[in-house]
């Protein structure tokens, strides 16, 4: 499947549906595909990149179509990221949040045995979810600058 005929298809399902859930993940799925277009790759890298969005069975007809197309999203977004170090907009940030909000509460229990445990875990997760951010927004920062980003 080509990328042109991907972005049509697409638009296509997006035309077709009603619900705001399933019209958010069409287009973010155009969105990531516009910009591989844009990108300049050799002519093997897009037959990789077709090849790849063959393997998603896009064109299968699934019971539950959101859930179908996150899934199907997120292993193209792993893709692009393994294959060709390119990353959504935000991605390090929303990674290290994560991570910050999961160490957090671990470093706030820590906290807590010293102090009220309320008072421990929010402040765990106010610390190292602000150092999470902080390092996130960096690396996205590089990734854009060294043009890793779509």
């Amino acid at each position: 499947m080509t990328l042109i005929n991907t972005i049509n298809f697409f638009e296509s399902l997006k035309a077709k549906t009603v619900k705001k859930s399933e019209i958010k993940v069409y287009t973010q799925f155009i969105d990531i595909l516009i910009k591989v277009k844009k990108r300049e790759f050799t002519t093997n890298e897009i037959q990789s990149i077709e090849t790849e969005l063959d393997s998603l069975g896009l064109k299968s007809n699934p019971e539950n179509r959101k859930k179908f197309f996150k899934k199907a999203l997120t292993q193209f977004e792993n893709y692009l990221k393994d294959t060709f170090s390119l990353t959504s907009k935000g991605y390090y940030t929303n990674t290290s949040v994560s991570l910050g909000i999961l160490f957090g509460v671990a470093f706030g229990v820590l906290i807590g045995e010293r102090f009220e445990k309320s008072l421990g875990v929010s402040f765990g997760i106010c610390m190292v979810l602000f150092i999470g951010a902080y390092i996130g927004r960096r690396k996205d920062a590089q990734a854009k600058a060294a043009g890793n980003m779509l």
